[in-house]
């Protein structure tokens, strides 16, 4: 978790106050949850299928749009105009402008990371660039590409792309393998990025340790392999490690914790089936050499953003991660008992949004992006009494 100072906490948290209270609000909601009564409400709007978020250390956000744009949305929920220096992206079915993420020294050089559907010879594929963000958020400056994932293929399917620091500084990007039966076995490949994790440096240069860095013929950038679709990631915050959600077919949408080198199934065994009813690969859901995921959704959530609550506002929440729903417009709030799934929640469905992005606000609230042609920022916080 990002530290933000207690002031800016505080002055983050007097003005979201305030504009929860603005009666014009899209969504001004009571729910009753199982750890007490919440309020959910419009803090943004007018988001053209928004997908990532990032807070800002003044408690402002950079949120990305499908479509290519990036845009800085203050901490009263003033949408800018998008941010200039974004690079040209292939915004076709899933893919578009994606994740972005901060780098962990962002208060001295002011990196900004997003992930995008590079077009390209072949067709497209997920890249990942950093830019520098200017001191009024109006622009990006030395934008470079720092990862492309190969190959490039014709398509517009399973992009991934979560972006993740973790505790040493290092980026981890979960990847898709771009769906179709022809390209989707190269997620058990070493020579291809589809269905991986990957880890580099903010560079994009390779950490030594990566596990296949000495393997001839595999990609050093491999972190772990045998991935579906992944569409939420998030550090555990007191183990430190990266955890991700993914898309199965019909049934068997995943969480699974990469470990460095290891196989985690697809497509040769899943805990769902084609979406013709017919077997996933081998037709089992496990095999020797093949890690099990920690829990499985069946039917799918349409798991998307994930975030491991941390925040004073919901001390029952602390230690819950939550996961965002596509397809079941709502929200899985998980409770663990170490690496084990102990509960599940749903929560907020009466809303009927389906639900991209999950992150958790300096003033501990809860954000949701809604993934529609008119996009909002949703803040979930107590409600009072």
């Amino acid at each position: 978790m990002r530290y933000v100072s207690p002031a800016i906490a505080a002055a983050f948290l007097a003005t979201t106050a305030l504009a929860g209270l603005n009666p014009a609000l899209a969504v001004d909601e009571t729910f009753e949850t199982e750890k007490g009564r919440v309020q959910v409400t419009t803090f943004a709007d007018g988001l053209a299928n928004p997908w990532g978020l990032a807070f800002l250390p003044d408690g402002a956000m950079l949120v990305t749009e499908k479509s290519g744009n990036l845009r800085h949305v203050a901490a009263d929920g003033t949408v800018s105009e998008p941010i200039g220096g974004v690079p040209e992206v292939d915004s076709r079915g899933q893919g578009g402008l994606l994740d972005v993420a901060l780098d962990p020294q962002f208060a001295q050089n002011r990196l900004v990371y997003f992930s995008f559907t590079e077009p390209g010879e072949g067709g497209n594929s997920t890249a990942v660039a950093r830019g520098i963000l200017s001191p009024d958020a109006g622009s990006l400056s030395e934008v470079q590409v720092i990862f492309s994932q190969k190959p490039k293929l014709p398509g517009t399917k399973h992009f991934g792309s979560r972006l993740v620091f973790d505790n040493q500084g290092y980026l981890f990007i979960g990847l898709g393998e771009r769906s179709e039966r022809e390209f989707r076995t190269q997620a058990q490949d070493l020579d291809s990025h589809l269905g991986k994790v990957i880890r580099i440096r903010p560079d994009g240069s390779v950490p030594e340790d990566n596990p296949f860095v000495e393997r001839q013929g595999a990609l050093p950038e491999i972190w772990s392999y045998g991935h579906r679709n992944i569409q939420g990631a998030a550090l555990h915050p007191e183990t430190g490690v990266l955890w991700v959600n993914e898309h199965g077919p019909r049934g068997g949408d995943e969480i699974n914790i990469p470990e460095a080198g290891k196989n985690y199934g697809w497509p040769v065994v899943s805990y769902g089936v084609e979406y013709d009813g017919s077997p996933v690969g081998t037709g089992k859901q496990q095999a020797e050499g093949m890690e099990d995921p920690v829990h499985h959704w069946t039917p799918v959530i349409g798991s998307s953003g994930m975030a491991f609550y941390t925040g004073s506002a919901f001390p029952a929440w602390q230690g819950s991660v939550f996961n965002g729903g596509l397809a079941t417009k709502d929200v899985a709030r998980l409770e663990l008992d170490g690496t084990r799934v102990t509960h599940e929640e749903r929560l907020f469905g009466d809303l009927n949004q389906r639900i991209r992005a999950v992150e958790q606000g300096p003033d501990g609230a809860l954000y949701l992006l809604t993934d529609q042609s008119d996009g909002e920022i949703l803040r979930v916080y107590p409600a009072e009494g």
